[in-house]
C-alpha cells in the first residue's frame, strides 16, 4: 500500500461521520436536533465526495422552518426515486404551496415528533379531506380524489391497504394530475373509477365521467369562476352533464382498437391500456381533473397556465347583463363547444343576436351579425332539437360561398357532437339576401337548396338535408325533421371584436351600412324611427 493511500485510509477512519454513532456527531452538529442518520444523508447530499463533511450547523435549515420540513421529508423518507422524480417537477414556490395545503389537510402546522425523537409521518384521512374541501366539491368526487391519492405507490416495496394518505402520496398525486403524462394520470383515474384491480366496466367509466362533468360545473360555480355565465342565464346543466359525459366516453376504444359507442358502452370491458388511450385522446378528462383539483383544494393557483385553463374551459360571457336573456346552451355544452373553437377566440363570447330579444326577422339577424368576426349560431327547432354551426370568418352578404376549413356544424340536443369539414368541397358558409336568381338565406355545408344547415330569408323556415351525410361536414340531419320550423335562434361573436366594430360602436340599424338610403330618407323629410331605440353601448364587465 502506498503512503498516499495509507494516509487516505487514516483520514477516512478519523472522519466523525464514519465513526460510530454518538462519537463526534454532537460536536460537529452542536445546536441542532438532527438525528445522526439524517446527518449522514444531509452530508452526503450537501458535500461532494472528498470535501470536508463537518459543516457548521447554522448552514442547515433550522427546525420548524418550511425548508427544514422539506429536508426532513425529502431526505428521511426512504428516498423513493418515484417521489424524487415528481418532487422535481415543482418550482420552489409551488412546493411551499403544496406543503401548506398538506399541513391544512393533515391538521398540522409543523413536524410531529414520534418515537425516538424522529419526525412522525403526517397523514390525511378521508374525514379530514372532506372537512377541508367542505362544499367546494360534491362528496362523490371528494371520495374519488381520496381513493386516487391512496392508490399512489411511492416505493417498490409492497404495502398493505391503508385508509390514510402520506405526504409522498399527496405530492405524487398532485404532480401526476397537474403535470404528468397520460400513463401517470390513467393509473390514478383507474383507481378513481374502481378500487378493484384489473379491468373496469364501461358503465363505471360513464358514471365517473358524469361525476367529472358535474363536479366541474359545481366547483366553478362555488368558486365564482363561471366568467359571467350563471345557472340563471343558461339551461339546467343536468341533461348537459349526461350528454357531455356520453360524448367523452364514446371515444373509448377496446384493446383491439374497436371503438365503443351507443348502447355498447355500459357492457364494455376496458383494461389499463384502453383507459390510458382514452385519457390521451380526450383532453377534456385531464383538463377537467386539473381544474377540479386546483379549485377544489385551492392549490397551485399561481401556476402560469392556471388562468389559461380556466379561461379556455369557459369563455368570458358578454352582452347578456340585465337583459333577462336565457341561452339555449348549458354550461357543459358551452365548455365542449368552446374547446373546438380556434385557440385565439376561446377566451370570450359576445351575444350579437337573440330572436327573443331582437325579434324574429331575417333583416334584424343580418343587421346584427354581418362584419362581426367569427360567430357561433345556435338554433332550436319546434321539436326541441338544438344544433348550429361555427363560422370562422365574418358573415358577408354575397352570392358566393365563404369561410374556411375551421368551420364546423354541431348538435347539442338530443346528443352532443361536433362535425368538422371533410375537404370534399369549400361550401363552408353562405349568406345571400334579395337575389332573384340565387337562394336567399343563411346556410352552412352541402350545396344550394341542399344545405347541412339552412335558415331561410323567410324567417322561421329552415332545413337540414343530409342523406346520408352532409358532404362538407359529414354531419347527419341535425333537426328532428328535414324541413323544420325555427323556434329560437341566438348568435355569439367569439374572440375580440373586429377593429371596424370597435371604432363604430352604437351602429345598430341596417341603414347605418347604407349612407345613400339614409340621405334619401332625409331628402323626403322622413326620419329613422329606430334612432330613439338604439341599444346603449355595452360597458366592459369585470
Amino acid at each position: 500500500m502506498t503512503r498516499k493511500r495509507a494516509r487516505r485510509c487514516r483520514e477516512h477512519k478519523a472522519d466523525p461521520i464514519h465513526s460510530s454513532p454518538g462519537k463526534g456527531v454532537e460536536e460537529t452538529r452542536r445546536g441542532t436536533s438532527l438525528p445522526s442518520s439524517l446527518i449522514r444523508i444531509v452530508d452526503s447530499r450537501l458535500s461532494p465526495r472528498g470535501q470536508n463533511r463537518t459543516r457548521d450547523a447554522r448552514s442547515l435549515p433550522q427546525p420548524g422552518s418550511p425548508g427544514f420540513r422539506h429536508l426532513v421529508e425529502k431526505m428521511g423518507s426512504s428516498e423513493s426515486s418515484l417521489y424524487q422524480k415528481h418532487l422535481s417537477r415543482f418550482l420552489p414556490d409551488e412546493l411551499v404551496d403544496i406543503d401548506g395545503v398538506f399541513d391544512a389537510l393533515s391538521g398540522s402546522a409543523g413536524p410531529i415528533e414520534g418515537k425516538g425523537g424522529k419526525a412522525a409521518k403526517r397523514t390525511v384521512t378521508l374525514a379530514t379531506f372532506k372537512a377541508y374541501t367542505k362544499d367546494a366539491l360534491p362528496e362523490s368526487m371528494t371520495v374519488r380524489l381520496f381513493d386516487g391519492m391512496k392508490s399512489v405507490r411511492v416505493s417498490e416495496k409492497p404495502s398493505g391497504p391503508s385508509d390514510q394518505v402520506g405526504k409522498e402520496q399527496f405530492v405524487v398525486f398532485m404532480a401526476a394530475l397537474t403535470k404528468g403524462y397520460a400513463e401517470e394520470k390513467s393509473d390514478i383515474v383507474m383507481r378513481m373509477i374502481s378500487e378493484a384491480d384489473g379491468t373496469v366496466k364501461g358503465s363505471q367509466i360513464l358514471e365517473f365521467a358524469e361525476d367529472l362533468v358535474g363536479s366541474l360545473v359545481h366547483v366553478l360555480k362555488y368558486r365564482n369562476e363561471l366568467k359571467g355565465w350563471s345557472l340563471q342565464n343558461t339551461q339546467d346543466p343536468t341533461a348537459g352533464t349526461k350528454a357531455l359525459a356520453s360524448q367523452l366516453v364514446s371515444e373509448l376504444k377496446l384493446a383491439d382498437g374497436t371503438k365503443v359507442g351507443g348502447t355498447q358502452i355500459p357492457d364494455a370491458t376496458c383494461d389499463k391500456g384502453s383507459l390510458e388511450d382514452w385519457v390521451f385522446r380526450v383532453p377534456q378528462v385531464s383538463a377537467f381533473l386539473n381544474v377540479i383539483v386546483r379549485q377544489g383544494l385551492l392549490v397551485l393557483q399561481s401556476l402560469p397556465d392556471r388562468a389559461e385553463d380556466a379561461l379556455h374551459l369557459l369563455p368570458q360571457c358578454k352582452g347578456v347583463r340585465n337583459s333577462g336573456f336565457v341561452s339555449l346552451l348549458d354550461i357543459p355544452s358551452i365548455t365542449y363547444l368552446n374547446s373546438h373553437l380556434p385557440a385565439e377566440v376561446q377566451h370570450r363570447w359576445r351575444l350579437l343576436f337573440a330572436s327573443r330579444l331582437h325579434g324574429e326577422s331575417f333583416t334584424q339577424l343580418l343587421g346584427h351579425v354581418v362584419s362581426q368576426g367569427p360567430c357561433l349560431l345556435v338554433l332550436k327547432d319546434s321539436d326541441g332539437h338544438v344544433f348550429g354551426g361555427f363560422a370562422s370568418c365574418s358573415w358577408e352578404a354575397k352570392p358566393q360561398f365563404q369561410g374556411d376549413s375551421r368551420c364546423f356544424l354541431f348538435s347539442v340536443s338530443p346528443s352532443l357532437s361536433v362535425f368538422t369539414c371533410t375537404g370534399y368541397n369549400d361550401h363552408f358558409m353562405y349568406l345571400n339576401h334579395r337575389q332573384q336568381t340565387m337562394p336567399n338565406g343563411l346556410g352552412m355545408g352541402g350545396q344550394h337548396y341542399y344545405f347541412g344547415l339552412w335558415i331561410d330569408s323567410d324567417y322561421g323556415k329552415g332545413h337540414s338535408r343530409a342523406k346520408p351525410r352532409c358532404i362538407t361536414y359529414n354531419s347527419p340531419q341535425l333537426s328532428a325533421q328535414e324541413d323544420f320550423t325555427l323556434e329560437a335562434l341566438e348568435v355569439w361573436a367569439v374572440g375580440d371584436p373586429p377593429e371596424s366594430d370597435t371604432t363604430e360602436k352604437g351602429k345598430k340599424s341596417v341603414l347605418d351600412a347604407d349612407p345613400e338610403a339614409q340621405a334619401l330618407l332625409e331628402m323626403i323629410g322622413k326620419s329613422r324611427r329606430s334612432d330613439g331605440f338604439r341599444e346603449p353601448a355595452e360597458e366592459e364587465e369585470d
